[in-house]
């Protein structure tokens, strides 16, 4: 059994090993199928990339998917998330993939459960999967991150990719800084504040972020037009990036918010190839979880 809760957990040749992994899928390597095992997706926060992605690398990996609605499930007559992942066990369920409001949920369940966890979000606490699927980007435009420097620009204190992509980074060698409203910098996350003019000039990878609008208690304190202009990446900014420099952006995207409209596409734009990684990410996730002989012959 082996939970993905964290990438903390994982020493980082493992964490290169899985990036390796998912590279070798999306490049067509084998797959062993597993359709014997049946896996159930909990989203209890709304979701489309990280849920289709986890759907599509299932059906990829020939799993059996057990549906499973919030929405329609003994959730909403009380039922706790512990005894809810506790029936799915008990009825046969061989994995669960959970997102959860909740930051660090999965502490209780990785004690009660004898079956693999895999974290898809939790509260403002980590997004494993997608910081996984967010150096698979990194590797691919430049074979590591050792030397690099990124910057996070935006809402980083409500943000669960900026907190597991800083500690992630920082692990593998790479100077992460942040960058957005000062009201939102998290100094706990142990990185330097850089103005957004400098920060984009000198950064090789430029990951933004969406606001977190639903984590924030406060009203929203910027106009839509402010907020690009002060904090986002404008046409303007992106003159001054570097040839080599790649952007990423987590998403979904408002464009013409974190990232001007023309840019979601421009070349060096990698959202959308962050998203085709994704699916081999969780691939190679699904396969670590299972423990299938192909994983072991890539350690």
């Amino acid at each position: 059994m082996a939970h993905f809760t964290s990438l903390d957990e994982l020493s980082t040749h493992e964490i290169e090993r899985l990036i390796g992994r998912g590279l070798q899928l999306k490049q067509g390597a084998p797959v062993q199928p597993l359709p014997t095992k049946t896996v159930a997706n909990l989203f209890f926060e709304h979701s489309t990339r990280t849920k289709c992605s986890f759907d599509m690398a299932e059906h990829h990996l020939g799993l059996h998917i057990l549906p499973f609605e919030t929405a329609t499930s003994s959730v909403q007559k009380g039922e706790t998330l512990l005894d809810t992942c506790k029936t799915l066990q008990a009825i046969g369920v061989d994995a669960l993939v959970i997102r959860h409001g909740e930051t660090g949920y999965y502490e209780q369940l990785q004690q009660q459960l004898s079956i693999p966890i895999i974290n898809a979000g939790d509260g403002s606490g980590q997004h494993p999967s997608q910081s996984l699927l967010d150096l698979m980007t990194m590797y691919e435009a430049y074979g590591h991150v050792t030397g690099k420097t990124i910057v996070i620009c935006g809402d980083l204190r409500h943000s669960r990719v900026a907190r597991s992509n800083t500690q992630v980074l920082q692990r593998l060698g790479a100077t992460v800084i942040g960058s957005g409203p000062r009201e939102w910098f998290d100094e706990t996350m142990g990185i330097a504040y850089r103005k957004m003019d400098e920060a984009v000039a000198t950064s090789d990878i430029i990951m933004l972020l969406r606001v977190q609008h639903e984590r924030h208690v406060d009203d929203y304190p910027f106009a839509t037009e402010a907020y690009h202009e002060r904090y986002g990446l404008t046409e303007k900014r992106m003159k001054w990036i570097r040839p080599d420099a790649i952007v990423l952006h987590p998403a979904p995207v408002n464009r013409g918010v974190e990232i001007a409209e023309a840019l979601v596409e421009h070349p060096q734009s990698r959202i959308f190839d962050q998203m085709t990684n994704g699916v081999f990410a969780r691939m190679a996730i699904l396969e670590r979880a299972f423990e299938t002989s192909t994983t072991k012959e890539t350690r």
